[in-house]
């Protein structure tokens, strides 16, 4: 819960900045995600007693989801910073960071799409019904 309040605060104070982001539209999307991802690792607190998985499963499940939902926020105000357009046809339009900046968002924004998916992937697993027998 507190993870999800401090995503949620981030996502605000991001909203406050955004005007003065290289790229607006993508310093938008940053505090979209901030706000969106804060409130989803709120929702994820309110049910993570219902998540039943091995202490191992749990740990990748956690980790996961924090490193997906905060560096999710991070990228996408980086790449709002730099004005890269990596990967983001929509808020990227018409906007070209140099090769490198592209590269570490391009490289940011996959590895958080990996790691949520995998923590999607365990809570639901550990949200299934038990074969009654």
């Amino acid at each position: 819960m507190f993870h999800g309040m401090c995503l949620f605060m981030l996502g605000l104070l991001t909203g406050f900045a955004e005007q003065h982001f290289a790229n607006v539209r993508m310093g938008l999307a940053a505090h979209l995600e901030g706000v969106m991802n804060g409130i989803f690792l709120l929702a994820l607190g309110g049910i993570w007693e219902h998540v039943r998985l091995s202490p191992t499963a749990s740990t990748i499940a956690f980790w996961t989801v924090l490193y997906g939902t905060y560096v999710n926020w991070f990228v996408t105000a980086l790449a709002a910073i730099l004005g890269t357009g990596a990967l983001s046809p929509i808020t990227g339009a018409g906007y070209r960071g140099q090769p490198l900046q592209e590269t570490i968002v391009t490289g940011g924004f996959m590895s958080v799409g990996i790691a949520i998916v995998i923590a999607s992937c365990l809570v639901l697993w550990g949200l299934r019904k038990e074969v009654v027998r």
